[in-house]
């Protein structure tokens, strides 16, 4: 008997009237049942590709925190100093952040699944090849650009490309779900990492990181696929079949279009300097300096890394519920108060660091945590606000910005390290750098005639319709 998928003129063309007297506007597809309605059952293929997807962003997003716990060994095994480390950690900082929308670019042209492969090997042979170095050039070429693009690859805009092809319900669930995959990567394997580093050395860490992004790539060739229509589905929630689009040729251009005519615009820049900043308080010093920074009063890096862990609990958690108030109360006034939190926090930190953990410590970690990826949902509202359709690129160059802010903090954190002796000087300043960002927050204006901010009903692979459901 002949596969249904051998009939698409019949399943797929026939209009309806034609065989149950019914008119002509819906379309019969293989995914429908007779009354009509769209048949989104548990195992669509949907759920485990985005399943799937988001393994990858887990395993990615153990290998953003790792530069803080190899600071020590390296610092030890080679005499480097903390700047040079910190380098390697900028620049792929920076690649993290350059990479991403580019990287969107690759998957309309080449296809998800072969570029998140590629992404898996390059984080694996940068982490396998940092193992063998001898030179702090080598530390930068290796973690700093292999492994940099690799993650650059997988960041926020794999996960949007993902829920925006397979999904037209749950959009926002999905996104939600995968942005915070990169936390949970850091939380699921940053302790186990620092125990090993600990109890044998810092190069079985980085093997076994190695080993676990080249396991995932096999599951992610048998499991993701780069559009429903390859497997015959329609998207989870569609009522009607969506068929693949051609390749798309140009779009790293239009990427590149759109970084020009946005920065003619004001808010634009606005919105890139306060995420600048918002990236230097986070990424740049928490995730690079943290934990050295509490080595210095006498904590194990272990239970640093432990407190680490713990802030990414608090950021899902934060993340969702910035987003349920970013739909009620306006965004601006949003990212000021948590920028203001957040420096208040940054400038308090030097007073509660000690040898062990104290309760000052832990409200500290519960409330970064729950402030640390929150700026995010307000960021995208005000991108939609002011460029529509373009908002996900745009979004993307604003992210560009935050990643380079952090580059500048992990560099800049440990050259004060080595020029004071420790990171107060360093807090404080970022501290005040958080109160200008949320003035600059508040001086945005709200644009006179928005722009139409709708998502289309059927997912199309472009970059332009990278924007979340939220």
């Amino acid at each position: 008997m002949p596969s249904p998928h051998a009939w698409p003129d019949c399943f797929t063309t026939c209009p309806v009237g034609q065989w149950y007297g019914r008119p002509a506007s819906r379309r019969v597809t293989g995914m429908e049942d007779t009354t009509g309605h769209p048949r989104n059952a548990q195992g669509h293929r949907a759920w485990w590709v985005a399943a799937v997807a988001g393994l990858a962003i887990v395993v990615a997003g153990a290998f953003s925190t790792m530069p803080g716990i190899l600071q020590g060994p390296l610092h030890r095994e080679f005499h480097w100093s903390r700047g040079s480390i910190g380098l390697a950690a900028s620049v792929n900082m920076v690649l993290y952040g350059v990479t991403a929308p580019f990287a969107a670019a690759l998957m309309d042209r080449f296809g998800i699944r072969r570029v998140v492969v590629a992404a898996l090997s390059a984080v694996a042979g940068g982490a396998l090849l940092t193992t063998v170095m001898n030179a702090s050039w080598q530390f930068t070429l290796f973690w700093g650009f292999l492994v940099g693009l690799g993650t650059g690859s997988l960041a926020m805009t794999f996960g949007a490309t993902v829920t925006n092809r397979w999904f037209v319900q749950r959009r926002g669930l999905v996104t939600g779900m995968l942005s915070s995959g990169s936390v949970l990567g850091q939380l699921v394997f940053l302790p186990a990492l620092s125990w090993t580093i600990d109890h044998y050395d810092w190069r079985p860490a980085l093997i076994t990181l190695a080993l676990v992004a080249l396991a995932t790539a096999p599951l992610v060739r048998l499991t993701l696929r780069d559009h429903p229509a390859d497997l015959g589905q329609r998207p989870y929630g569609s009522d009607a079949f969506v068929p693949k689009p051609p390749p798309v040729t140009g779009a790293a251009r239009r990427t590149v279009t759109v970084l020009r005519d946005s920065a003619r615009t004001r808010p634009f820049w606005l919105l890139a300097a306060l995420f600048a900043i918002c990236g230097a308080s986070t990424n740049g010093i928490m995730w690079t300096h943290f934990a050295p920074a509490a080595h210095d009063h006498g904590m194990p890096v272990t239970t640093a890394s432990t407190l680490l862990a713990v802030i990414g609990v608090f950021n899902v958690a934060g993340t969702i519920g910035s987003g349920w108030l970013t739909d009620r109360v306006d965004a601006r006034r949003l990212l000021a108060v948590f920028f203001t939190l957040r420096g208040v926090l940054l400038v308090t930190l030097p007073l509660l660091m000690a040898a062990t953990v104290n309760p000052p410590m832990m409200v500290f970690v519960v409330v970064f945590g729950l402030l640390d990826l929150a700026t995010v949902p307000p960021v995208i509202a005000l991108c939609r606000q002011f460029h529509g359709a373009d908002s996900a690129i745009v979004f993307g160059w604003t992210n560009a910005a935050h990643q380079v802010g952090a580059a500048l903090a992990a560099l800049l954190g440990g050259v004060a390290r080595d020029a004071f002796g420790s990171y107060d000087f360093v807090w404080v300043l970022l501290g005040a750098a958080c109160a200008a960002a949320a003035l600059l927050a508040l001086v945005i204006q709200r644009p006179s005639a928005p722009r139409s901010t709708e998502l289309r009903d059927t997912p199309v692979p472009s970059t332009a319709d990278c924007a979340t459901g939220r």
